[in-house]
């Protein structure tokens, strides 16, 4: 299994467990994670044009 499966099944396990003992998550809202999410994406994509630009 990859590590980005493995990662998000930990993460949904982690998840159950604190909705079934009705624990608030200190994890920041989803909408942040949305927002980090996307400065990974744009990072990489940067990355991929960089090393295209130097490789063409």
């Amino acid at each position: 299994m990859s590590i980005g499966l493995i990662s998000l099944a930990t993460g949904v396990l982690i998840g159950v467990m604190y909705a079934l003992l009705k624990v608030r998550s200190p994890a920041p809202p989803a909408i942040a994670l949305v927002g980090l999410l996307g400065m990974l994406m744009g990072e990489q994509l940067v990355s991929a044009l960089i090393t295209h630009a130097a490789a063409g």
